[in-house]
């Protein structure tokens, strides 16, 4: 049986199976022949190497390594790498990755300053240095979440919150049975996690109004403006979008936060990418106006490029972000000057969130950010043009920032949009069997398309002209 004790442990026991897993990093992220960006192993070759009943007896830690990294041989996605425009998921910055490693060594439960004295302290430098990026209010509060599905459940707290106490009932300690029912107003463009918010909250679904949009995806104020008259006196909570989730589309923010505020609504902005643009002289103009919202969200598992999971929330009504989360027990141990981030933060015990984001933003400071998005953006044009205007394709939607659609043309001179449809997703088969790169399909406006989304550091010109150039060979080859 293998068996440790921290009191005899020595180097050995850590630094062959760290050595073994470092082996192997390093050759995923840098391999040394060319492989494909798509997973290329079947769910039924997975489940035979990985799932088999526990052994009696356990295994040494090397071995262990060893045996998981043959196990999901073809079942990871190079995800990290240069050629991924799926979804939109960025890669891992070299100090990003490497803190989230020494995050894992060190094990500290950030839920406290006094369980992670480091881990607490560098949270508040990381909100710091966020807030400086980023066009949110400098007063605001913050969180380090999972991701801006939490964030959306923390900022939303923090609106249910204010919204009810006004109307006295403290949802935290009364319920929602007898507090009046909360309207949420946003666009029909909004991401599902929204959605997931407004039923984790217990807001409820029936509750969120899609209101419609421009040609250009962003919300037609008019359209708020009679949601808003159309019950006056309703609680209402306003969700704006910086870059929504197919095209990247920004709301007028400088006509539509006053519009809401004048009505008394608290103002949400989802910005998961797009928040990001506010780094950037070129792009931050897309945000005018955003910084008088109540609260705004982003991750930095897309553009920043640490691991998985970061996201971040941003309250403008810290008393009301703390209320909603906040939590004192007997048995716990506080800090009178120092940052609790149990006071903030959804989670009890939590990872050390910060050490990445902290090392990310480190190795890129301001000009880095800038020039990462700036950049992205520029190779997501670059690759939505190219292959947009290849022989039988089409450009569908060209990015305004780091975002943009493409669909594939069927040859026959009779082809309906039914075939249309049928021939991108054929098309976008064959580009993830190639293993050359990888690519994501939606649904806009009743048509399917292939969605193209930039933000791996890595990417590069020359990098995106390879990609165009091997998607016309296969689109050369789909129209034969």
């Amino acid at each position: 049986m293998v068996w440790f004790s921290r009191m005899n442990t020595s180097t050995s026991a850590f630094l062959e199976p760290l050595s073994a897993a470092f082996a192997h990093a390093l050759d995923h992220l840098c391999p040394k022949t060319k492989k494909s960006v798509a997973a290329t192993a079947t769910l039924d070759e997975l489940r035979s190497r990985l799932c088999f009943a526990l052994p009696e007896e356990g295994t040494t830690a090397t071995q262990v390594i060893t045996d998981l990294v043959a196990g999901v041989e073809g079942g990871i996605h190079d995800s990290a790498g240069s050629k991924f425009f799926g979804w939109v998921i960025g890669g891992s910055l070299p100090a990003a990755l490497s803190a989230d490693w020494l995050t894992s060594a060190w094990d500290q439960n950030a839920a406290l300053y006094a369980c992670g004295p480091a881990a607490a302290v560098v949270e508040e430098a990381v909100g710091q240095w966020l807030k400086e990026l980023l066009p949110v209010g400098p007063e605001a509060s913050f969180a380090l979440v999972t991701g801006t599905q939490m964030a959306h459940v923390t900022c939303l707290a923090a609106a249910r919150h204010r919204l009810l106490i006004a109307r006295g009932t403290d949802p935290e300690i009364d319920g929602l049975q007898s507090a009046p029912a909360i309207r949420i107003l946003t666009s029909s463009e909004m991401h599902g996690s929204i959605v997931r918010a407004v039923r984790l909250l217990g807001m409820g679904e029936k509750n969120l109004v899609r209101l419609a949009v421009k040609d250009d995806g962003t919300l037609i104020p008019q359209a708020l403006e009679a949601a808003m008259v159309e019950d006056p006196s309703a609680p209402t909570i306003v969700i704006l979008h910086a870059g929504d989730l197919n095209i990247g589309a920004f709301d007028d923010f400088q006509e539509l936060i006053p519009m809401a505020r004048r009505h008394g609504a608290w103002v949400h902005v989802d910005g998961a990418f797009g928040l990001w643009a506010g780094a950037s002289p070129r792009f931050r103009h897309l945000l005018d106006g955003v910084d008088a919202a109540d609260s705004w969200t982003t991750d930095g598992h897309k553009w920043l490029n640490v691991p998985y999971d970061s996201g971040y929330a941003f309250i403008r009504d810290r008393e009301a972000h703390r209320s909603s989360v906040s939590h004192r027990a007997a048995y716990l141990t506080y800090d009178v000057d120092a940052r609790d981030q149990i006071d903030w933060t959804p989670e009890w015990s939590r990872r050390g969130r910060g050490f990445a984001t902290y090392a990310a933003l480190r190795q890129l400071g301001k000009a880095g950010v800038a020039q990462l998005i700036e950049r992205t953006c520029t190779c997501a044009h670059a690759l939505v043009t190219g292959i947009g205007t290849l022989p039988g394709a089409e450009v569908v939607w060209k990015p305004t920032i780091n975002q943009g659609l493409v669909r594939f043309l069927h040859a026959s001179s009779e082809a309906q949009e039914s075939d249309h449809d049928s021939f991108t997703e054929i098309v976008m088969a064959k580009i993830l069997a190639s293993g050359q790169a990888f690519f994501t399909g939606t649904t806009w406006r009743g048509r399917r398309a292939m969605r193209i989304s930039v933000c791996n550091w890595q990417t590069s010109l020359s990098g995106v002209a390879e990609v165009v150039d091997g998607v016309a060979n296969i689109l050369r080859e789909a129209r034969r």
